[in-house]
Order: structure tokens, then C-alpha cells, then sequence
């Protein structure tokens, strides 16, 4: 299992953890996913959908491995668009909720000028550890 670390004195972090410390297990390196489906096709340009699917193609590789939502450690976030992301954080909150429940890994958001795929907005990146 994984554990939450949060120094002594400091504020309890909203919607990720500040560090994650993993016991033993397999770890899973999972390469940037955008919003397209298993066909590599987009099927909207919004961040909302992307955002939702990206995340499930996430879970999807990491169900094939065996693992779990709980087992994700790591979310490296990149985005092109920063003021829709904080126009829609309430929505993408409701997606997480719904796809990870109350499991908040280490994450970064990053913002960037492209992304390759386009017209992705959005590129999520995870490292899972799942017990052995």
C-alpha cells in the first residue's frame, strides 16, 4: 500500500498529496495520454471530455496491468490552455471524484505552448506501484 506524507505543520494540500511513499509492488510507468479514444480519435476539442478521457485511458492501461486507481502514486499534468482549465476545475473535480473517488496522488500541472496531438488541450502522464 502507499502512504501520504505531510510534514508536521503543514496545511493539508486540496485535491493531491504533496508526497506519496510506496511500499513494495510492480511499478507502472504510464506514457502521456490525451483525450482521444482506442482509435487515436478525438472526439471533442473542449478540456472537459479530454480531460475525462485521458483519465480513462490512464485507468485503462492501468487495469490491464492489474492495478487500481488507488495504486496511481503520480499525475504529471500538461496543459495549453490555462484559463479554461481554471474556468472548469469544479467540472474536472466532479470527473476525478468520479473516476479516482478521494484517492489524490503527487501531482503537477504544468502549463505549455502545444502539445503534439492535435487538438489536444490536455496530456495526463502517471507512475502507479501495484502490490505484488
Amino acid at each position: 500500500m502507499h502512504t501520504t506524507i505531510l510534514p508536521e505543520g503543514w496545511d493539508k494540500p486540496i485535491g493531491y498529496a504533496n508526497g506519496i511513499l510506496a511500499q513494495k509492488g510492480r511499478m507502472l510507468a504510464l506514457a502521456g495520454q490525451v483525450g482521444w479514444n482506442a482509435s487515436q480519435v478525438f472526439e471533442s476539442e473542449d478540456i472537459v471530455p479530454q480531460f475525462e478521457q485521458a483519465l480513462k485511458n490512464i485507468l485503462d492501461i492501468l487495469n490491464t496491468a492489474g492495478g487500481k486507481p488507488e495504486h496511481i502514486i503520480r499525475i504529471t499534468a500538461f496543459c495549453i490552455d490555462k484559463p479554461r482549465y481554471l474556468a472548469v476545475r469544479k467540472e474536472l473535480g466532479a470527473i476525478w471524484r468520479k473516476l479516482m473517488g478521494n484517492h489524490y496522488p503527487a501531482m503537477s500541472m504544468i502549463f505549455v505552448a502545444d502539445l503534439l496531438d492535435h487538438p489536444a488541450k490536455i496530456e495526463l502522464e502517471a507512475t502507479a506501484v501495484i502490490p505484488d
